[in-house]
């Protein structure tokens, strides 16, 4: 079970706390930081956190369906990651954005909300984890694009890569990458490049094809892997993720 909160005062703005619930998860928090503007969230705060001992931290980004706009919580609602992640870690603050766009304004948002829960909660630093799934996936590889250093590993599903490479490169941040070889929106081709691109340069830099493994997969799944578990669509099936242990497991056990 999760908790209510209060209204919080962070070192850079205001938190105005949801006033309902769904499934553990305080919904529509509203963060009001001075440079981002208002960034809506939900989020889920296990009973046993006091503030005493540090908590992992996953934020999960949503795909259109689960954009703000498509009402409070729809993003809880469409997509498994939140919940299923509660499996990994009891000890785990996790935070759900909604967003208004899978560009740069929703990726500095993200950024801006990340460093308040940092700033604002006891959170261990080498447990801080993110997936991004379909266009959140695009919001998250900007994110990592720009400040990889505050993750301990990312998940990035169904999606295609829009942020700076060099930059994730630098901090060596790991990175999943899951899409169908058939994805019906973006295709498996953005992701083989990405990921070309990405071992390229970790060969270039002079790193072992083992130390390459450890910062970077590539997993592209056949269109069995989805019918299977009862789903036609291979980009619709890229929430089948949630509920793979394999895969969260790679992204928690970092």
């Amino acid at each position: 079970m999760g908790r209510q909160l209060g209204a919080i005062t962070g070192p850079d703005g205001m938190v105005e706390a949801g006033t309902e619930t769904y499934n553990g998860f305080v919904i529509d928090n509203v963060y009001h930081s001075p440079s981002d503007g208002d960034i809506h969230y939900n989020v889920y705060i296990p009973e046993s956190y006091d503030g005493s001992e540090s908590y992992a931290l996953y934020f999960t980004l949503p795909g259109y369906e689960g954009l703000y706009f498509q009402g409070v919580a729809q993003n809880l609602k469409a997509e498994a990651f939140a919940f299923e992640a509660q499996k990994y870690n009891e000890k785990m603050i996790i935070v759900a954005p909604q967003l208004s766009d899978w560009g740069e304004t929703s990726a500095d948002q993200t950024i801006a909300l990340l460093e308040y829960f940092l700033d604002s909660y006891n959170i261990d630093s080498t447990k801080v984890y993110a997936n991004g799934y379909s266009g959140g996936g695009e919001t998250m590889s900007i994110v990592m694009g720009k400040r990889p250093d505050l993750f301990t590993a990312y998940l990035h599903v169904s999606s295609q890569w829009d942020g700076d490479v060099e930059t994730l490169v630098q901090s060596r941040t790991p990175v999943y990458i899951f899409v169908g070889e058939n994805d019906e929106y973006y295709g498996s081709e953005p992701s083989k490049e990405f990921y070309e691109k990405l071992t390229d340069i970790y060969r270039w830099q002079g790193l072992t094809d083992n130390e390459i493994s450890q910062l970077v997969t590539l997993d592209v799944k056949e269109h069995k892997y989805f019918t299977d578990r009862g789903i036609d669509n291979e980009h619709g099936g890229g929430g089948l993720a949630a509920y793979d242990g394999d895969i969260m497991g790679w992204l928690f056990g970092k």
